[in-house]
C-alpha cells in the first residue's frame, strides 16, 4: 500500500503543499521503498562524536547555569564544544580521515540541573535531556556558533547530521520544573514487551515520555513561555508556531511543537539529514510526518542558498531502533527488514527512514571478515535490504556490547568496519583505540570519555590513526566499497573485489582488496577488474602501478593493498 493511503489527511496535506508551494524542479527527492538511496549514503563514512567529549574550543563556554562538577565520574559537562568541531574541521583532520559525514549529539538547551540515576549523579552532557527545542545549549556554543560549523563542514565537502528526539524531554530537577501532564507521561515505565509497552511508556525516570500519540491540542508550558518572554523572542516564536500550524493544518499537538523546533534547524542552516534518536519508542508515523517537513525546510534553504548547496539530494533520515540488525539479529526477523515488538511489525523503512543504524555489526564483527561480507553484501544488494541504507559500527555511545573493547586488534578491527558494505560510523576515538575501560565509571559513562587527543605524541597511535586514514580516504573515493556487489577472489591471501553499476550521475566503479599479502615485492592477480594498459592505485601505499597480464607488481612495505582508479580529484 502507498504511504498516500496509509496517511492522516494531515500529511497528505501537507504532501499536497509541496507541490503548491515550489515547482517540481525544485522539489526534494523521496526515497521511497521502491527508490534506490544514493550510493553517497550506502558508503558514507559517518563520524560521530558527543560534542561535549570531542575537543574543547572555548573554555569560557564551560560553565553555565551554574552546573556544578560534582557528578559521578564522567558524567560532568567536560568542555567540548561546536567551536572545536569547527576548529577540527578546519585543521583538516575530518578530511585526512575520508569522512563525508558528521553527525554530532544533540546541541539544544538541556535542562538546567543534574538528575541522580541509578548510574549516579548525571548533567545533561550528552544532550538527551532536552528543555527548549529552540536554543543552543550555552555549554556547547552558541547559535552562530552552531551555523559557523554547519557552513564549514560544507564548505569541507562534508554533510551535517543533527541528532533529534521527539520521544521525551529531560526531567524535572531541582533547577527544572516538569513539562505539563498534557504533554507528558512519566508513568508507566516500558516493559518492552509488546508495541504498547515501548511506545506508551516512559523509557526510564529520567527520561519523560512526550505524548506522541496524541492529537489532542495543548498550549505551550508556561515556563517556556516566560523563559521567551525573557529573552526577547516571545512573539516572534508565537507568530512562528501560528504559520506552521496555518500552513501544515496540523493539529497543535505535542509531537508538532517539536517537528517545528526541529525543522526550523534545516530551514535555517541547511543541515543535510536527521539521526532519530529512540525511534522505536515513537509511532512511526510521526517520523514520516517530520520527514516531509524536513524535506520542504531544506528545500527552502537551497532556493534561499544556492550557492552554498552540496548538490540536490534529497534530505536524509536514519533511526536508532533498538536491536534492529542484518541477518535475522535480535529482533529482526531473519530475511526481512521489519522490527518485531512482539504483537507487531514494524518496517521503519516505509516510514521516511533512508537508513537504519546496523546495531548487529558489533556482534557480527566476531565472525570472520568474508563471512561479514559475502552476507552483508548480499542483504544490500539482493536480499531483503536492497536498495536501501544501513550504518555500521564497532562502537557506539550506549551499546553496552562493543566490539574489541580492548582494542586487541585495533587493525583488524578498522579492516573490518572501514571495508565492510554499508555505511559506517566511526566513533570518536575509534581511530586512537581511545579508552573504553573507566573503573570507576558507571553503565555507558565509559564510553564517553573524553576524546584521547594526547595518545597522539605515541608513535603507535599516529600509526593507527594513518591505517583508519587509508581505509576513509579509499572508501571515499571509491563508492563501489560499501554499495558494491562483493566477490571473493581467493583465500590466502585474502582478496575481493567490489562492482558497482552506473546509477544516476553516479559513474560504474571497481574496486579490488588485499588483504594479509606478502610485505615487500608482491605479484596481484587482478581477475579481468582492469584492462591491460591501464594505471591504478593502490591507495594503502599511495602508489601507482600500470596493469600488464591481468596483474600489477608492487614492492610496499604493508600487507594491504586497496588497489581502484584514481580519478582528478582524488
Amino acid at each position: 500500500m502507498s504511504h498516500l493511503y496509509r496517511a492522516p489527511l494531515y500529511q497528505i496535506i501537507i504532501s499536497l503543499s509541496l507541490l503548491w508551494a515550489f515547482p517540481a524542479s525544485a522539489l526534494v527527492k523521496q526515497p521511497s521503498p521502491s527508490q534506490s538511496v544514493d550510493p553517497f549514503w550506502k558508503n558514507a563514512v559517518v563520524y560521530f562524536m558527543l560534542t561535549d567529549r570531542f575537543a574543547n574550543g572555548d573554555k569560557h563556554n564551560d560553565h553555565n547555569f551554574n552546573r556544578q562538577h560534582d557528578g559521578a565520574t564522567l558524567r560532568n559537562f567536560m568542555g567540548g564544544d561546536l567551536k572545536g568541531v569547527t576548529q577540527k574541521i578546519k585543521s583538516g583532520y575530518f578530511h585526512d580521515l575520508g569522512v563525508s559525514v558528521l553527525w554530532i549529539t544533540p546541541v539544544n538547551e538541556q535542562i538546567h540541573g543534574y538528575w541522580d540515576e541509578d548510574w549516579g549523579r548525571s548533567y545533561p552532557f550528552h544532550g538527551y535531556w532536552p528543555k527548549d527545542w529552540t536554543s543552543v545549549d550555552p555549554n556547547f556554543g552558541t547559535e552562530a556558533e552552531m551555523a559557523e560549523m554547519i557552513a564549514t563542514a560544507h564548505q569541507h565537502g562534508m554533510r551535517v547530521l543533527a541528532d533529534v528526539i521527539i520521544n521525551h524531554t529531560g526531567p524535572k530537577t531541582l533547577s527544572d520544573v516538569a513539562w505539563p501532564n498534557e504533554w507528558i507521561r512519566t508513568q508507566p515505565t516500558c516493559s518492552w514487551t509488546s508495541y504498547a509497552g515501548n511506545v506508551t511508556c516512559a523509557l526510564a525516570d529520567s527520561l519523560t515520555d512526550i505524548r506522541t500519540e496524541s492529537d489532542d491540542p495543548v498550549d505551550l508550558p508556561a515556563f517556556l513561555i516566560e523563559k521567551w518572554r525573557t529573552e526577547g523572542r516571545l512573539e516572534k516564536e508565537q507568530t512562528e508556531l501560528n504559520a506552521f500550524f496555518a500552513r501544515t493544518q496540523l493539529p497543535r499537538a505535542p509531537k508538532n511543537y517539536i517537528i517545528k523546533w526541529l525543522t526550523d534547524w534545516v530551514r535555517e542552516y541547511g543541515i543535510d539529514g536527521f539521526r532519530v534518536d529512540t525511534a522505536k519508542h515513537v509511532e512511526a508515523q510521526v517520523w514520516q510526518t517530520l520527514k516531509v517537513e524536513a524535506t520542504t525546510a531544506l528545500n527552502q534553504w537551497r532556493t534561499a542558498h544556492p550557492e552554498r548547496a552540496l548538490d540536490d539530494k534529497p534530505f536524509f533520515m536514519i533511526g536508532e531502533v533498538m536491536h534492529f540488525g542484518l541477518n535475522g539479529f535480535k529482533n529482526t526477523p531473519k530475511g526481512t527488514r521489519l522490527y518485531d515488538y512482539g504483537d507487531k511489525q514494524v518496517d521503519f523503512y516505509d516510514y521516511g527512514f533512508d537508513s537504519l543504524i546496523n546495531m548487529g555489526f558489533a556482534t557480527h564483527a566476531n565472525q570472520p571478515m568474508e563471512q561479514i561480507f559475502s552476507t552483508y553484501s548480499h542483504e544490500l544488494t539482493q536480499g531483503p535490504l536492497s536498495g536501501i541504507g544501513v550504518l555500521n559500527y564497532v562502537v557506539s555511545h550506549d551499546d553496552p556490547e562493543p566490539y574489541d573493547p580492548q582494542h586487541t586488534t585495533p587493525y583488524q578491527t578498522a579492516l573490518k568496519l572501514m571495508l565492510a558494505p554499508g555505511a559506517v560510523q566511526i566513533y570518536y576515538g575509534d581511530e586512537l583505540a581511545r579508552n573504553l575501560s573507566y573503573p570507576d565509571a558507571m553503565g555507558d559513562a565509559t564510553w564517553r570519555s573524553f576524546m584521547n587527543w594526547q595518545d597522539l605524541a605515541q608513535p603507535e597511535t599516529q600509526r593507527l590513526l594513518q591505517h583508519w586514514q587509508k581505509l576513509g580516504q579509499f572508501r571515499q573515493a571509491h563508492l563501489a566499497v560499501g554499495a558494491g556487489i562483493h566477490k571473493k577472489l581467493s583465500d590466502k591471501p585474502y582478496v575481493f573485489q567490489r562492482t558497482l553499476a552506473e546509477q544516476g550521475t553516479h559513474q560504474a566503479d571497481k574496486v579490488l582488496v588485499a588483504i594479509a599479502m606478502p610485505k615487500g615485492e608482491k605479484t596481484l592477480h587482478l581477475n579481468g577488474l582492469f584492462p591491460d594498459g591501464s594505471e591504478i592505485t593502490d591507495y594503502y601505499s599511495n602508489t601507482r602501478v600500470e596493469v600488464h597480464d591481468n596483474k600489477v607488481i608492487l614492492n610496499t612495505p604493508f600487507s594491504v593493498v586497496l588497489l581502484g582508479v584514481q580519478s582528478e580529484n582524488d
